[in-house]
C-alpha cells in the first residue's frame, strides 16, 4: 500500500474496513484472487485435473440488539447434527494436488452443499473430491447438462461407518480402505478451514455493513 511508517500513521480498523468493502463493492478483490491464480498457473504450482470441494459455516451473531432491531437479511441458520448455526456458508474447490484453493463462492448458511459445486469445479477437471453430503452430485441437472462436468468421476465418501453394513472379508476390508484413500485426498480442504477459521479469525464473525 505504499505506506511509510516513519512519516505516516498506521491507518485504523475503520479505514481498513472500508477499503476492504470498497474492493468488494467493485469486484476488485474478486480480479486480486484470479490475478493470484493466473500467476500460480505459470509457475506450475496450481495444477489441473482435480478438485477438492467442500463447505464450512462462518457464524454471526444472531442478536438483534441493533438499530434495525432485527438479524442480517443475508444470513440464516441451519442446524448442523444436534447443533443450529446462525451465519453464512463458503464453498471453496481446491486443487487436489497441490492444495491451493481456486474458486470460491458465498451463501447463506440455509443453503445446502450441494447447490454450489458446479461453480467450483473447473471445466477441464476429470475428478472431483467430496465428502458424503454431496450424494447424488452427479445426478444433478448442472452436471448433467454441462458438457464439460458430464464425465467428471466424482469420487464420493459413503456415509460414516457405512462399510460396516457388509459381512466380515474382503468385501468389508476393500470398501474400508477405499473410503480411507478417498479421506486421505478430502482431508486437505480442513487444512484451509483451519487457516480461514484459526487464522484469519472468521470462525465467528459479526459481519459489518460500513
Amino acid at each position: 500500500m505504499n505506506l511509510d511508517f516513519t512519516n505516516q500513521q498506521v491507518p485504523d480498523a475503520t479505514t481498513l474496513c472500508k477499503f476492504r468493502k470498497h474492493l468488494v463493492d467493485n469486484h476488485i478483490s474478486r480480479l486480486f484472487f484470479e490475478a493470484i491464480n493466473r500467476s500460480l498457473e505459470q509457475h506450475g504450482r496450481l495444477l489441473r485435473g482435480g478438485t477438492i470441494v467442500d463447505a464450512t459455516i462462518i457464524e454471526s451473531p444472531s442478536s438483534t440488539k441493533n438499530e434495525e432491531k432485527a438479524r442480517d437479511p443475508e444470513m440464516h441458520q441451519t442446524k448442523k447434527g444436534n447443533q443450529w448455526h446462525f451465519g453464512m456458508k463458503t464453498h471453496i474447490g481446491l486443487d487436489t494436488c497441490s492444495g491451493l484453493v481456486h474458486s470460491v463462492t458465498a451463501t447463506a448458511a440455509n443453503v445446502h452443499d450441494i447447490t454450489e459445486v458446479h461453480k467450483n469445479i473447473r471445466n477441464d477437471d476429470e475428478v472431483v473430491y467430496v465428502d458424503s453430503a454431496f450424494i447424488g452430485i452427479e445426478l444433478r441437472d448442472e452436471i448433467i447438462y454441462d458438457s464439460d462436468k458430464f464425465n467428471i468421476d466424482f469420487c464420493i465418501n459413503n456415509r460414516p461407518n457405512s462399510y460396516k453394513k457388509l459381512h466380515e472379508g474382503f468385501a468389508r476390508d476393500f470398501e474400508k480402505q477405499l473410503e480411507r484413500c478417498k479421506s486421505s485426498v478430502h482431508t486437505k480442504v480442513e487444512y484451509t478451514f483451519l487457516m480461514v477459521k484459526g487464522i484469519f479469525g472468521y470462525k465467528k464473525r459479526q459481519f459489518i455493513v460500513v
